[in-house]
């Protein structure tokens, strides 16, 4: 069963491209006509490649792997920021921190530092330390949260990242083909696909078009989790019953002493 349909891609404006002459080419099998100068996604091809690109992100999330969305956009930041919130994945809304992916110990260490600054507050340190310290501290504390408190809990590497606007998130995208992470993205006509995955072509500028596609991948997302908790569920239950079927052991028999008056009796 389809995910959406064309009629509801058509009312959210998921076919507005750019105008032709920013299009890029590498995007013309996309694209199902040109009107008044401005390039319309084929969205017969879009319904295919959003039920393609969530059936696998379905699957990722299922296996309990970690999907990282970026959007730092300010059309796409807050809506990302809250839905995947939801899902309990890591996002990036905020400036992408170069070296996220390829540099993924440093950025490690900065989270740490930040889970430092934490204790310190619980165990009372800061107290100790001068006025102008603590602000410094604080303020740390503040960048630190700032941009990488979405990632917070991320400790290894992604497995998948979905991406709004691969050309405004270039350095996420290319870090991420670098180090063979596979990609799902919003691509608009004026993008490059070819280093995409899972290509979603769309309008990746209105609002409407990104929360649309956004709701279809964070429910595929939300879907595979619920699924990898049944799974568990059922497994546990399964080995529980397995545990209450295997045959209790038998007690040794007992060799029954029987006195020699009883035997004489019964001879008897």
């Amino acid at each position: 069963m389809a995910r959406t349909n064309f009629q509801e891609l058509l009312e959210a404006g998921v076919h507005f491209g750019h105008l032709k002459r920013k299009w890029n080419p590498k995007m013309a099998p996309y694209i199902f006509m040109e009107k008044n100068g401005i390039h319309i996604v084929d969205l017969h091809k879009t319904v295919a490649k959003i039920d393609e690109a969530a059936d696998a992100i379905h699957q990722i999330a299922k296996s309990g792997k970690r999907i990282l969305f970026v959007a730092t956009k300010k059309q796409a930041k807050d809506m990302v920021a809250e839905k995947v919130k939801n899902l309990n994945m890591p996002y990036v809304t905020e400036r992408w921190p170069g070296g996220m992916l390829t540099n993924f110990a440093t950025i490690r260490k900065a989270i740490k530092k930040m889970d430092s600054i934490d204790k310190m507050h619980k165990d009372g340190t800061i107290e100790t330390l001068s006025k102008r310290e603590r602000l410094q501290i604080t303020r740390q504390r503040a960048k630190l949260e700032k941009n990488l408190g979405s990632i917070a809990d991320l400790t290894r590497l992604p497995s998948a990242l979905f991406i709004v606007d691969i050309m405004k998130e270039h350095i996420a995208l290319a870090e991420a083909k670098k180090l063979n992470i596979p990609t799902f993205a919003i691509v608009d006509t004026n993008s490059d696909p070819s280093g995409v995955d899972y290509v979603i072509p769309a309008n990746d500028d209105a609002t409407k078009s990104i929360e649309k596609i956004l709701d279809i991948m964070c429910k595929a997302v939300s879907e595979g989790l619920a699924e990898r908790k049944q799974d568990k569920t059922k497994d546990k239950d399964e080995n529980e019953k397995t545990e209450n079927e295997k045959p209790a052991k038998k007690k040794p028999a007992q060799t029954e002493k029987v006195s020699s008056s009883a035997e004489s009796n019964t001879n008897d």
